[in-house]
């Protein structure tokens, strides 16, 4: 037997210490592969024109390892644009196969730092990997301006070296920072059209997520398809005015029950804040349910949840979540993460969930 071991094991150690000298070349070249693959890819020609939403960020405020912070990206057509940009935004983006050059102008639907602190990320990957020569549309109601303002105010120095270093033609100095595209906040039962072209068509609503204001959803509509973001908010009436018809809802949603969890925890462990939040969040969120109440009423033909609060890591916890959603939406529900991805080909009546 050891006649037979010792040769064994000494093959084995052999295998050991070939496979170790080859390990760097072999992932460089695994490496430059993938590289090339990602460089050949486009998000936009391996789609039919239509409408297209990949959930980029699907969480909230709070960390969860399937869900970044809220990021939405829209493909109309050739164009591509981002509704809010959470933590992590532009990696979310480079994970789910859109590039951040592609973007082309931002939709924020408030002013939560959760929907805007991976801006100035998004923004910097953007302006130098895409050779802007023009800042990026930052699209928002009143105060607005305030955001991108800061924000380039914080990177001014940043974009001097970039340009300093790479040169004008790779970081063109006028192409930094953020352009604001303000708009005043709508008032109840009335729509504005913030952004047309291409036939696409942006619309914004007033949404109430009180004390927060403004604070808007939007709606996109483009070649007989249409999708409606709800941004933060609770049950509202002037969201379904607007939603009615709308192929897909993507709707933000709270869970009640795992929030209480949360608070419950809290007040036991003696962390007075943390109890606090979980209890103020209630009132100016939407739940699941209540978002299912909404997608019924207004006719769409598909609900996406995404904004998901609590983070749920745990499996099992999703069909809590979705507990008595069926009872009042017949139609098909996605609970969404980071990388789900749905299509709504132009003047056609399909929905395809990736």
């Amino acid at each position: 037997m050891r006649k037979i071991l010792l040769p064994l094991l000494l093959i084995l150690v052999a295998i050991g210490l070939v496979a170790s000298f080859f390990q760097g070349p072999i992932a460089m070249r695994v490496m430059s592969g993938a590289f090339e693959r990602i460089a050949a890819s486009s998000p936009i020609a391996s789609r039919p024109d239509g409408l297209h939403v990949i959930l980029c960020g699907a969480g909230g405020p709070l960390p969860d390892p399937n869900r970044s912070g809220p990021c939405i990206v829209v493909i109309a057509g050739e164009h591509v644009y981002l509704v809010d940009a959470g933590s992590a935004a532009a990696r979310g983006m480079v994970r789910v196969g859109v590039p951040p050059p592609l973007v082309e102008a931002v939709f924020l639907t408030h002013f939560h730092s959760d929907h805007f602190d991976g801006l100035g990320e998004l923004g910097l990957l953007r302006w130098t990997g895409g050779g802007h020569k023009l800042p990026l549309p930052v699209f928002g109601a009143e105060g607005v301006a305030e955001i991108t303002g800061g924000l380039n105010q914080a990177y001014r120095l940043d974009a001097v070296y970039r340009t300093a270093h790479h040169g004008p033609e790779v970081a063109p100095p006028t192409g930094a920072g953020f352009r604001p595209r303000s708009f005043a906040e709508p008032a109840e039962g009335e729509a504005r059209v913030v952004f047309e072209e291409d036939g696409l068509r942006v619309t914004a609503f007033k949404v109430d997520h009180r004390p927060v204001s403004p604070a808007v959803g939007y709606r996109f509509d483009y070649k007989g398809r249409s999708v409606l973001v709800s941004g933060d908010t609770s049950k509202s009436a002037n969201l379904e005015r607007f939603a009615e018809g709308a192929d897909l809802l993507v709707h933000e949603a709270l869970s009640r029950e795992l929030m209480g969890v949360v608070g419950s925890v809290a007040e036991r462990t003696g962390d007075g804040r943390m109890a606090k939040i979980a209890e103020d969040v209630l009132d100016y969120h939407t739940s699941p349910v209540e978002a299912a109440e909404i997608a019924a009423s207004v006719g769409a033909r598909h609900l996406l949840y995404s904004h998901i609060v609590p983070p749920m890591p745990i499996p099992g916890l999703a069909s809590i979540f979705l507990e008595g959603v069926s009872a009042v939406y017949d139609g098909p529900v996605t609970l969404g993460k980071d990388g789900t991805s749905i299509s709504l080909p132009a003047n056609s009546e399909r929905i395809e969930v990736d």
